[in-house]
């Protein structure tokens, strides 16, 4: 057993736990005596931490928002154009899923439930700000006439988001996450040929 560590700490292994497990298997399957176990405490101690096994899902999701949140921010940080900064973001996102492909599992398990739920909430908060990143970039890329003409940027927003969750789709159909990173460049690369202006693509990498 681990000795006794603030709840912060536990928290934090639970969660981390949590991401590890469902990086395996379906999140539904998961069980808190596995969580303990994995972390070290009995199973009655899970609930010292936290009041359910949703409420350890709502904090991955919140860890996965904030941790994929600040990737993206610093990947878009790096690069002075927004087509470059673009293709960083997309990047980022590709790298963050390999490493931590629970989460998507545990979004898109959560997606096909029929009702609203306080997790559905919580990843509707994470797409709400990815679009805004988004939106700001591409907002930045038509002002300086690197887009298409008449770019519809609430679509490019969709067609961006949409290319990642195609590879992630797939990438987890055939067990086979690490592909995505050398399936990615060339995807963005199509990505980047449908909005963006002939001399921009020309120009970026």
């Amino acid at each position: 057993m681990l000795s006794k560590q603030p709840t912060e700490t536990r928290q934090a292994a639970l969660v981390a736990a949590a991401l590890a497990l469902a990086a395996e298997r379906s999140p539904a399957t998961v069980t808190t005596a596995e969580l303990a176990q994995v972390v070290g405490i009995t199973q009655g101690a899970v609930f010292r931490h936290f009041d359910s096994k949703e409420a350890i899902w709502l904090a991955v999701i919140d860890h996965a928002h904030r941790t994929l949140l600040h990737r993206l921010q610093a990947a878009a940080a790096a690069h002075a154009a927004p087509l470059p900064a673009l293709r960083a973001v997309f990047m980022a996102h590709v790298d963050f899923v390999v490493e931590h492909p629970g989460v998507p599992r545990l979004i898109f398990q959560e997606l096909q439930q029929p009702h609203d739920t306080p997790l559905k909430a919580r990843v509707r908060g994470l797409m709400r700000d990815y679009r805004l990143l988004l939106m700001r970039l591409l907002q930045q890329a038509q002002d300086q006439q690197a887009l298409q003409p008449g770019t519809d940027l609430q679509a490019a927003a969709v067609l961006f988001i949409g290319s990642v969750q195609g590879l992630v789709m797939q990438s987890l159909l055939s067990g086979q996450v690490g592909a995505m990173r050398q399936q990615a460049p060339g995807v963005y690369q199509l990505l980047q040929q449908a909005m963006s202006a002939p001399c921009a693509t020309q120009e970026t990498p």
